[in-house]
């Protein structure tokens, strides 16, 4: 069993972590693996996994070479994980540890992902709450995959799940969204997130909105269909408006201004069109960062994990094949 924890600047926190999990982990009388991620802290939390490593080497430890977000910190301890189960945590004890035996009483029934499905958002700010809301069913319609309301990265992933994601390597990733897209036999386990045991949130408004477009974007192209429909709405428009001006001119006589009326419809139509061309250029941009082949990550030291230091230099998915 491995457990993969991302972590940023979590020194104060990772004493009551250890504890509660070390708990859970020795009762389910398996054997174990922790996976912590640090994702370029600069409070110390790099040494205090060291220290956490030469008391039990149970515990293990990827350092990232700078702040890569959430997203690619989990993907790469998914990536070191060894464990026939992984399981992905928060490392704020928001993600209960205890729920890991119920994670793994599904498991054993023969269920492939066991997620945790939280049951309100009030520890959240009522925007947040909102605008969570609002993501989930626009991300359904429009992408036709199944996103269950709640569900986050805590959750259990099967072996097979876990080779499967490896092999994703995309570099805007929602990895919410490829849980969901992996099918395998799910289930939901609902929860109460609980408080965060030091500090605040670092998500913010704008980096929640990068996120939500990065989640769309990654599962649709709806938004250049849209603008494709947009265009023959505004042609149709066009059309009926020219017929109409037309036939006050022709049969009725009517002095018809044209000036203001061009104005008008130049300024819609290059609107309309820097908007269009907008869109396109947030497609072409994610093209062109995958097409670059970039590592997905780079890892700057590992405690405790075995991997040597060609295996640990850089990590980018080769194309076609399955990833290490």
């Amino acid at each position: 069993m491995s457990v993969v924890i991302p972590i940023l600047n979590e020194t104060r926190g990772l004493p009551a972590l250890e504890q509660r999990l070390r708990g859970v982990l020795d009762s389910l009388g398996r054997t174990w693996e922790v996976i912590f991620v640090d994702d370029g802290s600069t409070d110390g939390t790099l040494q205090a996994l060291r220290q956490l490593h030469a008391g039990d080497t149970r515990y293990k430890a990827i350092s990232l070479s700078r702040n890569f977000g959430k997203e690619i910190a989990v993907a790469a301890g998914v990536r070191f994980a060894s464990g026939d189960g992984v399981i992905v945590m928060d490392g704020d004890l928001q993600h209960p540890p205890e729920l890991v035996a119920g994670f793994v009483e599904k498991w054993d029934e023969g269920y492939d992902i066991v997620y945790a499905q939280r049951l309100s958002r009030d520890t959240d700010a009522a925007l947040h709450r909102w605008s969570a809301l609002a993501f989930y069913r626009i991300f359904r319609l429009a992408t036709g995959t199944e996103l269950p309301d709640g569900a986050g990265d805590f959750r259990l992933l099967d072996r097979k799940a876990v080779d499967v994601f490896n092999r994703m390597g995309e570099r805007a990733r929602f990895n919410k969204g490829l849980y969901a897209w992996m099918g395998f036999r799910s289930i939901g386990i609902p929860y109460e997130v609980e408080a965060r045991s030091d500090g605040q949130s670092r998500w913010r408004p704008r980096q929640l909105l990068r996120f939500a477009l990065d989640g769309l974007a990654s599962f649709t192209t709806l938004p250049l269909r849209i603008w494709s429909y947009i265009g023959l709405l505004v042609g149709a428009s066009a059309f009926v408006y020219t017929a109409i001006f037309l036939t006050k001119t022709l049969i009725y006589g009517v002095d018809v201004p044209g000036f203001p009326t061009l104005v008008i419809s130049v300024m819609f139509l290059a609107g309309v069109q820097l908007i269009s061309l907008g869109v396109i250029g947030e497609y072409l941009g994610r093209v062109y960062e995958e097409v670059k082949g970039r590592p997905l990550f780079i890892v700057s030291e590992t405690i405790g994990t075995g991997a040597s230091e060609a295996q640990t230099a850089a990590h980018a998915p080769e194309r076609g094949a399955r990833s290490a």
